[in-house]
Formats: C-alpha cells, sequence, structure tokens
C-alpha cells in the first residue's frame, strides 16, 4: 500500500511506503532473513495475510537455488521474526541455522505449490514453536 503525499515545496509527488507504524509489502519483500545468530537464511519471497482481518501470519523465504531457479520455499510465522535494524532484516528469534539444518522445517519446492491447510499450518506453527 503506498501513500502519496504532496510536497508543496518542491512542488511534485513524493511516494511514501514506510511511516512509524506501517510498511509496504514491497519494502519486506527481499528483506534478507538472518537466524538468531545473525546468518544469513534466505530473503522474503511473500508475505501471507489472512484474507478476513487481513493480518500478517507469515512470510515465505525462499533459498538455495540460482537466479531463481531450484529455490526452496520455507514459511516463517510473523511472531517467529524481528526486525534487526542493526542488520537491516529480519531476524529468527527461536532457531539458529545449525538448528534448521539438524531438523528440516516445513518447506515446498519452487515447482509445486503448497496446500495451506489447516494440517499444514500446524506443522509449521509446531517446528517453529513447539508446545512446552
Amino acid at each position: 500500500m503506498t501513500t502519496t503525499t504532496y510536497d508543496r515545496e518542491r512542488n511534485d509527488l513524493l511516494t511514501r511506503d514506510e511511516t512509524s507504524m506501517l510498511i509496504s509489502s514491497d519494502k519486506v519483500e527481499g528483506t534478507t532473513v538472518y537466524d538468531r545468530d545473525g546468518e544469513k537464511l534466505g530473503s522474503v519471497k511473500k508475505v501471507m495475510l489472512t484474507k478476513h482481518d487481513g493480518r500478517v501470519r507469515y512470510v515465505v523465504m525462499g533459498s538455495g537455488g540460482l537466479f531463481g531457479m531450484g529455490e526452496d520455499f520455507t514459511p516463517l510465522p510473523w511472531d517467529a521474526l524481528e526486525y534487526d535494524t542493526d542488520i537491516n532484516g529480519y531476524r529468527l528469534k527461536t532457531l539458529s541455522k545449525d538448528d534448521l539444518e539438524r531438523d528440516e522445517p516445513p518447506r515446498f519446492s519452487s515447482q509445486k505449490d503448497q496446500n495451506w491447510d489447516e494440517d499444514y499450518e500446524r506443522r509449521v506453527r509446531l517446528y517453529y514453536f513447539p508446545a512446552v
């Protein structure tokens, strides 16, 4: 969502895609995702919203592949991430790169669409937030 404002001093239109409370999805897409220790994992490819209330539920992180070919997609719950201004990217709060390599998270291939049913969503959330 882009908000356009008129700048009277410069006499032109300015496009604002970020405010103190909001950010446009195209600024989130492409942002680097790091593990909790600061190691690069991939980058945000998509932002997934719930249809009824418009809340961000997941970002889909792309990793691997070459020039977008053969890339794997990993859904990350939005609440498992925090934006770190020191690294200008999202940091995964709960896991390290080693954790992700040892116990693979739910992923899907760029060659196949994922069915986002309740069972899949439950698997994803339990991976990042195991029942205590």
